[in-house]
């Protein structure tokens, strides 16, 4: 095998790409851990409170889990005092989720620490770079199924 023909595990794409993201969550995951949440709760607060998503279906398919890891999160979330659900008037099958006011809190002290890690890798880059990124990152899972068992 000749030196061009090597994997080089450290040159590749699939490499760099995880170990972006891995320090990405990980600081998500520190600054969330010291208001009580995980990465998967945070994103559940978030499409509960910003962008409106009440049922567990489009919550699951915004935070990209499946509806089993979903419905584990709002149970632990509901316990916790951070959702309300409510079970539908005319179908008690549809479920609907509302944050509380200790989750709508959550939210509001959770958004300044996910924004400055956010701002720590987009700072290394200039808003030109930032916007290639996010089309580039797009284009690599287009047509994918994005739904993961875990975040």
């Amino acid at each position: 095998m000749t030196d061009r023909d090597r994997y080089r595990l450290h040159e590749s794409l699939g490499y760099q790409l995880s170990v972006a993201a891995r320090l990405q969550e990980r600081r998500l995951d520190d600054g969330m851990k010291e208001l009580g949440l995980t990465r998967i709760t945070w994103c559940v607060l978030l499409a509960v409170g910003n962008e409106a998503l009440t049922h567990p279906s489009e919550i699951a398919g915004f935070v990209g889990i499946d509806r089993t890891a979903t419905s584990r999160a709002l149970r632990q979330m509901e316990s916790a005092g951070l959702i309300a659900r409510q079970a539908g008037l005319g179908d008690r099958r549809m479920t609907t989720v509302h944050l509380t006011g200790k989750g709508a809190d959550l939210l509001d002290s959770g958004t300044p620490l996910a924004r400055a890690n956010n701002a720590i890798m987009q700072d290394r880059l200039t808003p030109k770079e930032t916007e290639i990124l996010r089309r580039l990152l797009r284009k690599t899972h287009e047509g994918e199924d994005t739904a993961l068992p875990r975040l």
